[in-house]
């Protein structure tokens, strides 16, 4: 079996998403060359990063314009570098917010 592995301070993502047809409410469909991509996937692999906030299988939402994507055994993925993930998506408890009349 290969895999790939991030070098340096680099953190690999996987860009497989689900090929769901999107339809408009008015029913037309949404080709895939015309969505326009997530910025944000999970993380496959993360390079010689010192302390890093991200581990494999997390997901992070990322720079629109960074890194380089590539194909390998029909998936595709994007290799990052660490400082251009902004933020790690995490799930949490609804918050309530108590409002205070004055």
């Amino acid at each position: 079996m290969r895999e790939l592995q991030p070098l340096n301070d680099n953190v690999l993502l996987d860009l497989s998403e689900d090929k769901k047809e999107q339809k408009t409410a008015s029913g037309i469909i949404i080709p895939d060359t015309a969505k326009e991509a997530p910025q944000y996937a999970k993380v496959v692999a993360v390079g010689n990063v010192e302390n890093p906030g991200i581990a494999a299988g997390d997901t992070v939402f990322y720079k629109k314009f960074g890194g380089t994507e590539v194909e390998f055994e029909g998936k595709k993925y994007l290799f990052l570098a660490y400082d251009d993930i902004l933020a790690k998506i995490v799930e949490t408890e609804e918050i309530q917010v108590e409002r205070q009349v004055n």
